[in-house]
């Protein structure tokens, strides 16, 4: 099932950068554009849309005003050539606050976030969505998907991070904090300057070490409390679940 969206902006322009950012994910379907928010209106009542792109300065109503006004909300995100306005904005509970113009690398993180609410977080009955979640990564200028339960652990090199999978490692240029803000809390964490893991992948932990796919990852010093009490509050929960 796609995730649909659709993109209200006054300028042509700003559209165009956003539909051209999205025609490299498959899993996003632009149901329609407008420059003119109150046209908007008549599809969101018509059709569930799962997504907004939407600016703030608008000439027929401004994007506050049209998400004061509506009658259900999708996931917001604000494209707009103000930065003075992100405040406001995250009152309102919006998914990201995108300053124009969209470089691709900052949108992709934006599509990230999306997916982790959709496929993640998303607690709908339909089954559908909640399969296979996952986040897309750039490997040598190709998008790459990667399936969230295929990643063991993650590690920082310098301006790279690799990423190891149960089906191969991926060096991609990004931050460990970057990376790990966009993987769900549930499952991942960060246990040292220079590496995040996935908590259900531990198969052992012996001191200060965790041991996933036979390779003993270090714990550091200020992140030893909260890495034990996750790790253990999972295993814990597991137990009671079976």
């Amino acid at each position: 099932m796609k995730i649909k969206c659709i993109i209200i902006d006054d300028e042509a322009l700003a559209i165009s950068v956003i539909e051209n950012h999205l025609k490299n994910f498959d899993h996003v379907e632009i149901v329609e554009t407008f420059n003119n928010p109150l046209k908007a209106y008549r599809v969101l009542e018509q059709e569930k849309i799962d997504l907004i792109f939407l600016d703030i300065n608008m000439p027929q109503m401004t994007g506050f005003a049209f998400i004061e006004n509506l009658s259900y909300k999708p996931l917001i995100v604000i494209t707009t050539a103000y930065r003075e306005y992100a405040v406001k904005s995250f009152e309102l509970n919006i998914l990201d606050y995108l300053v124009k113009p969209i470089p691709f690398n900052r949108f992709l993180k934006t599509i990230n976030k999306v997916y982790q609410q959709v496929y993640v977080s998303n607690k709908s009955a339909d089954v559908s969505l909640q399969q296979e979640p996952h986040i897309f990564l750039k490997v040598n200028k190709k998008l790459i998907k990667i399936n969230l339960n295929d990643i063991l652990y993650i590690e920082s090199l310098k301006d790279y991070i690799k990423v190891i999978t149960t089906l191969g490692d991926y060096v991609v240029h990004k931050s460990l904090t970057a990376i790990t803000e966009e993987l769900p809390q549930s499952n991942f964490i960060r246990i040292h300057r220079s590496y995040t893991i996935s908590i259900n992948k531990v198969i052992a932990l012996e001191g200060n070490t965790v041991e996933i796919s036979n390779r003993k990852i270090p714990i550091g010093r200020n992140y030893v409390k909260q890495t034990k009490e996750r790790i253990f509050n999972i295993n814990n929960n597991n137990e009671n679940n079976n």
